[in-house]
């Protein structure tokens, strides 16, 4: 079976244009009413770049920890594609032993080691919070990391690819695992509504490794918005 990256490579040598990800964002606050889509192409960019944070500044590499305290959101994806990238373990507990933490609320900081702060918004240049040294200010600095990717190290299949809720699951079955509990069929533009991060991730791994697409929506969306939104969009499952 393909590691996630890997994935992320098919979807772009079959059509990099093509959207993967639409985020419609119906949750109280600054963000609300945002409507983002990323295509392929734009998707494995910012996988990239955030791939290239994780080599090059914290020397991360598979067996690494990477603890993702992120609400679902289109920024959850690239983030844990890029510890995938470079073959970490992705950490959805919150347990101790993180080697970095990416979160998107200052509460979730750790007191001491490396963290990173995502500013969901889509057009932020910088945290409108202050940051304390080794929290690195997603919005402002992640944009001067390449574009392109080349991992110091791959993963082995019996490397562990996702920590959730107590378990343990290797990169050679991560996807696999995924595609199995899948509904929809090949090709689908898949519709999901406030979904859960782990909820998010083996969906989009599921519909990603069979060449489909997501639309997201975050948050309590009525019904006539949602069926809107899915005539509009294109939706088929």
């Amino acid at each position: 079976m393909p590691t996630p990256a890997e994935v992320l490579t098919t979807i772009n040598r079959t059509d990099s244009a093509a959207p993967r990800v639409t985020c419609y964002d119906d949750l109280p606050g600054p963000t609300a009413g945002e409507r983002v889509e990323l295509s392929g192409r734009v998707l494995g960019t910012w996988v990239s770049k955030a791939a290239n944070a994780l080599q090059e500044e914290w020397d991360l590499e598979p067996g690494s920890v990477v603890r993702l305290a992120l609400r679902p959101h289109w920024r959850l994806l690239y983030w844990a594609w890029s510890a995938w990238s470079v073959g970490a373990v992705v950490d959805l507990d919150g347990g101790a032993g993180a080697d970095l933490v990416v979160t998107d609320d200052p509460e979730r900081l750790p007191d001491d080691g490396p963290a990173v702060l995502v500013t969901r918004a889509a057009l932020a240049r910088r945290s409108d919070h202050d940051l304390p040294d080794g929290v690195m200010d997603e919005a402002a600095d992640l944009s001067t990391f390449g574009d392109l990717f080349s991992p110091w190290a791959e993963p082995e299949d019996d490397d562990v690819a996702l920590r959730l809720a107590g378990e343990e699951t290797g990169y050679g079955e991560l996807v696999a695992l995924a595609r199995a509990g899948a509904t929809s069929p090949p090709g689908s533009r898949v519709q999901l509504v406030d979904p859960s991060a782990e909820a998010l991730l083996r969906t989009a791994l599921a519909v990603w490794a069979d060449g489909g697409s997501l639309v997201v929506h975050l948050g309590q969306t009525d019904e006539a918005t949602l069926d809107r939104r899915a005539r509009t969009e294109g939706v088929t499952a």
